[in-house]
């Protein structure tokens, strides 16, 4: 199995390395990643510039000023000789539970391997600072070996969040729908150097449809959340209505 990784921490990013040195046991791995920390920076691509690639070693490269939907855009539709079977994100400094996938690099990451048609995995560790990133690739691992056998549902991926604590004291793998916070936290005002005024975003809201069957209710209670993603945005349900209304908008 060709394994095609990538993350938003950036190519140093000890989240990387530690899935890269656990899915070697599982294919052959090629990591392509951003240059340097672009969490949050979503599915942006980089239009109307070249971007330069980097070797930092054998199958390891990484993009200057890359987001990683860059990286894996890149990837796949040239830098590399083969064509990956599979792409996974991670492993990410901090979860994306609920809306943070709105924002998230990491799932972007994976949500432009499976907009190439590749199936793709997101995986982040639930905290700012973990320590138990060996975890977060042991299920990594223990995923991406069950793949053959049981393949992602088409236009699906899956985003996978793991306490931090050691796998032994895991509970096990929960499937989950997204939660929702509540409103983030008011921005944050400061001063530069010169006194101007700057801002700064404030943290998440914490959850709030963070019941039974959520992935923060799965977290909060000690297993790894594994939620299914899609890229398809439309709300089908409203169709009929909007149709409904729309045609009696009368354009003067």
């Amino acid at each position: 199995m060709r394994l095609l990784l990538s993350n938003d921490d950036g190519y140093r990013s000890p989240g990387l390395r530690c899935l890269a040195d656990c899915l070697r046991a599982v294919g052959e791995v090629t990591v392509v990643a951003p240059s340097r920390d672009r969490s949050a920076a979503s599915n942006s691509l980089t239009l109307g510039r070249d971007l330069r690639v980097r070797r930092a070693g054998e199958g390891f490269y990484y993009v200057e000023e890359g987001t990683p939907t860059d990286c894996v855009h890149l990837a796949i539709t040239g830098l590399l000789e083969r064509e990956p079977d599979l792409v996974v994100a991670g492993i990410n400094r901090g979860a994306n539970l609920g809306d943070d996938v709105l924002y998230s690099g990491t799932v972007a990451g994976a949500m432009e391997g499976r907009t190439l048609g590749l199936p793709a995995i997101a995986v982040s560790m639930a905290a700012p600072e973990p320590r138990h990133y060996e975890t977060g690739g042991r299920i990594a691992c223990a995923l991406v070996r069950s793949l053959p056998e049981h393949p992602l549902p088409d236009k699906s991926i899956l985003n996978v969040n793991v306490p931090d604590r050691p796998l032994g004291e895991l509970r096990g793998l929960r499937v989950t729908r997204l939660g929702h916070r509540h409103r983030a936290e008011p921005a944050v005002r400061g001063a530069d150097a010169d006194g101007a005024e700057t801002w700064r975003v404030g943290p998440p809201g914490p959850g709030e449809d963070a019941g039974a069957g959520t992935d923060f209710h799965a977290v909060d209670a000690g297993y790894a959340s594994v939620t299914p993603l899609q890229v398809d945005l439309t709300r089908h349900r409203n169709l009929d209505s909007l149709r409904s209304w729309v045609r009696r908008i009368e354009l003067r």
